[in-house]
């Protein structure tokens, strides 16, 4: 009998994405606590027990480390918006699971979201126009979660600075989210979304 009959093969693509995927989580790791500007190529060789050359077969720089990591959640979010946005369902129940998942991302990988959020802009060139892009993309799911409450009569009409409320109040849990702690991020979404729902329920009756 085969004795790999029972047991999948790991071929050399795949051994690579999960070498990448560890390099990846490790140099978040460095850059959300250390910052991206202060973490060396030899904090990363030293961190993930690779020679300089074992690091750049699997990347090109430091700034495409810092590119994939921050692109990568960007597009799972994009992801995750646009398919609450494909799927039938309330706009305040669409709202609330779009704040749930990002407030369940930041506190499942904190330090790649950490990244996310506070380095875009220590990406330059061509990089950093497709990252900006991104985060437009990504800001605009909000913007059009807002817009199909407001279609189907469940929300008013909003501007672009709630938008940014909303995603400020989302990203900048990253300073003090605490996984583990005493309120899960889905409690922690939902007190966002009871704060924000009274200015964004049509009003049923005149104000006095």
């Amino acid at each position: 009998m085969n004795d790999n009959q029972n047991f999948p093969v790991e071929t050399p693509t795949a051994s690579r994405n999960s070498s990448l995927d560890r390099i990846l989580k490790i140099a978040a790791n460095l850059f959300a606590i250390h910052g991206y500007h202060s973490t060396s190529m030899s904090d990363l060789e030293r961190e993930t027990g690779l020679g300089r050359g074992a690091l750049y077969y699997h990347i090109t720089s430091k700034e495409e480390l810092l590119f994939e990591v921050i692109s990568r959640y960007l597009r799972r979010l994009i992801e995750a918006g646009d398919q609450l946005l494909a799927t039938q369902m309330p706009a305040e129940e669409r709202l609330r699971k779009l704040s749930r998942h990002v407030m369940r991302a930041v506190s499942n990988h904190l330090s790649e979201l950490t990244v996310c959020f506070r380095e875009v802009h220590s990406v330059i060139g061509v990089r950093r126009v497709e990252l900006l892009n991104l985060h437009r993309q990504y800001e605009q799911i909000w913007a059009d979660v807002l817009k199909a409450g407001e279609i189907e009569n469940s929300f008013c009409p909003t501007d672009p600075l709630m938008v940014k409320a909303l995603l400020g109040m989302h990203h900048y849990s990253y300073l003090w989210m605490r996984p583990g702690g005493p309120r899960s991020p889905e409690d922690i979404a939902d007190y966002f979304c009871d704060l924000v729902m009274p200015g964004l329920n049509l009003r049923t009756e005149p104000i006095a």
